[in-house]
């Protein structure tokens, strides 16, 4: 089916992030921990112009990152759900809450434990669309999805501390040279 140029379509999507599994990913093809998603980059891609109803980072454990907290909220309107274990469970029932209120929700992760979220889902009439490191994500889940979005290496960055960035501070017992020599 073809729309005509003049008409648009507005479609309402919610971007649910299982965070341990996505930065895993990533960490497992880049070879380095300190790489992160890159949400400037990913989140417009992955809209493709459509509308942005919600994004949740559901990650497991207590050490999350205020600013990435903050850099949600003031760019998406986004929250960070810590989650006791797994975000399996958290990430599932916020779906099936926001399946009346969206057309479409976008997982992040490539856990084949969303394979019947995604079946769920679309009997319920949503379309389903996977945002994953393709390497990384079940075959069945990209195949019960509507759509998948590889993520890439363009849509990660690897993050160096501010401190890291400094020269190390050397204790030796040679003066420095003066100006003068």
């Amino acid at each position: 089916m073809t729309v005509p140029k003049n008409i648009t379509i507005n479609q309402s999507v919610a971007i649910l992030c299982d965070g341990n599994n996505i930065e895993r990913s990533i960490h497992d093809q880049s070879g380095q921990a300190n790489t992160m998603v890159n949400f400037d980059t990913l989140i417009p891609k992955l809209l493709d112009g459509r509308g942005l109803n919600r994004l949740i980072y559901f990650r497991e454990g207590q050490n999350i990152s205020s600013k990435l907290a903050e850099r949600l909220h003031e760019h998406y309107y986004g929250s960070v759900v810590a989650c006791h274990k797994s975000a399996d469970i958290p990430l599932s029932i916020k779906a099936t809450q926001l399946s009346s209120k969206v057309d479409t929700i976008i997982i992040m992760s490539g856990d084949s434990d969303y394979v019947e979220l995604v079946r769920h889902l679309k009997s319920e009439g949503v379309r389903v669309e996977i945002a994953a490191v393709e390497d990384t994500t079940a075959r069945i889940l990209i195949e019960e999805a509507d759509h998948f979005h590889p993520i890439t290496r363009e849509d990660w960055f690897t993050f160096t501390s501010p401190a890291a960035k400094r020269r190390p501070f050397t204790n030796s017992k040679t003066p420095p040279p003066s100006r003068n020599s």
